[in-house]
């Protein structure tokens, strides 16, 4: 059996962010070539935030029962069996109801999968190694340029050697897509370690987990700075929540719909490959400022990094470049800023956390976060279509307003965020 992190921390953060991203994004791709309506597309997935707004409520209850070994690998297979659930439906009559079924498996497996995972590393990790250096974050980002970039890119050459066979195309993908999710599961069954404490709770019943998790509840919202701190969480991502649905939609879209009508192996490399590489050097690029000056320092500018996301998409609704290579600069500065702007965004999440119950407190603010995502995204399709990509763009800067307001509303201490050589940062706990 090996016993170092790099035979089973790698591969268990690239399962839990690779059907992330399939429901997030390649979901919004799928359906485009399929013929959705933009508000149909933006209104269906959005919902698919759902299982991680309400994950809180089931999280506790992991390891009540089962081993989080065990639970790991049974949503590895469940989600396997997803993936291949979409891949048999897609070239059916019934594609939409049963591929929309498949993807919410999808969701709520993945969102069990994300608390299993974290709960079994933070218990291995106590054990044996305090510190991975980042691997987790590096090959849950590797994951999404893998799902997003480098499976959209697939799908479009499939699509050309099968002379434009859409949901052929897509269902081979999937299908490949299910076996990669078996060998996952093979793998992690033989590979996983076996902690000491990673047995099930004795002694606590259901009641018990009730109280607990009511107790958990009652006191965040009994947190100081609650109304402004909850205010932060919802609407400081209106402007970005928009983009997130309606950006991809309008980088695929015809040139006579107002789109810049990418193929889906040119979407793969700009959004999927060069977007999420911005993203990555914005947040490494927050978290160094930050971790020198504070949070409060450089809020404002984080403030102002989300702005510039949603000033980039509108200054290509009117430019519409023909620009192959401005096409990647933009989306990567768009990016960028992005990843820059969620530094704060994420941090304030961890010092709202702060107190008795912090890994508690910090599940409801991701929770929250979910929804400040889903609620935008419900309407953002159904928006665009009635005013225009450019407009929505417009209307989108225009949210920042939310932004700055809310940011001006919470309080930070000067020193939160500061990394000293003896102390570990505060995310590696939760």
């Amino acid at each position: 059996m090996p016993k170092t992190p790099w035979a089973w921390v790698p591969s268990l953060y690239f399962a839990e962010g690779l059907p992330y991203v399939a429901v997030m994004t390649i979901t919004i791709i799928l359906y485009k070539q399929l013929g959705l309506s933009n508000g149909e597309i933006t209104f269906y997935t959005s919902w698919l935030y759902l299982p991680w707004v309400i994950k809180p409520l089931w999280s506790p209850f992991i390891g009540l029962f089962r081993t989080r070994r065990w639970w790991i690998a049974a949503m590895e297979l469940l989600i396997g069996a997803a993936f291949g659930g979409v891949a048999f439906t897609i070239p059916t009559a019934f594609w939409l109801q049963g591929s929309l079924f498949f993807f919410w498996v999808m969701a709520f497996s993945c969102a069990t999968h994300d608390v299993a995972a974290d709960q079994f590393y933070l218990l291995e990790s106590n054990q044996h190694h305090t510190r991975l250096f980042g691997i987790r974050t590096a090959f849950y980002r590797l994951a999404t340029i893998f799902g997003q970039g480098l499976l959209v890119m697939i799908a479009g050459n499939l699509q050309v050697i099968y002379r434009n066979s859409i949901s052929f195309s897509w269902s081979l993908l999937f299908y490949g897509v299910t076996g990669l999710f078996i060998v996952l599961w093979l793998w992690h069954s033989y590979v996983l370690p076996r902690p000491e404490q990673d047995v099930p709770r004795t002694g606590v019943g259901v009641r018990t987990l009730w109280g607990e998790l009511t107790e958990n509840i009652t006191s965040f919202f009994r947190q100081p700075q609650a109304a402004s701190g909850l205010m932060f969480m919802l609407l400081f991502c209106v402007p970005l929540a928009l983009l997130s649905k309606v950006a991809p939609l309008f980088l695929i879209d015809a040139a006579h719909a107002g789109g810049l009508g990418l193929s889906p192996q040119e979407f793969g490399l700009v959004q999927g490959t060069v977007g999420v590489v911005g993203l990555s050097v914005g947040s490494i690029v927050g978290s160094v400022s930050v971790g020198r000056d504070g949070l409060k320092r450089w809020l404002w500018p984080m403030v102002g990094a989300v702005c510039l996301s949603a000033l980039v998409y509108v200054a290509l609704s009117y430019a519409l470049p023909g620009s192959f290579l401005l096409i990647n600069l933009c989306v990567f500065c768009e990016q960028f800023g992005c990843g820059f702007g969620l530094t704060a965004y994420m941090l304030y999440l961890i010092y709202y956390s702060r107190g008795n119950f912090r890994q508690g407190h910090y599940g409801l603010c991701t929770a929250f976060m979910s929804l400040s995502m889903m609620l935008p995204g419900l309407m953002a399709g159904w928006l665009q279509e009635a005013v225009g990509y450019r407009m929505f763009f417009i209307i989108a800067a225009v949210c920042c307003i939310f932004t700055f307001g809310v940011a001006a509303l919470v309080r930070v201490d000067a020193d939160f965020g500061v990394k000293t050589d003896d102390e570990e940062t505060e995310e590696e706990g939760l």
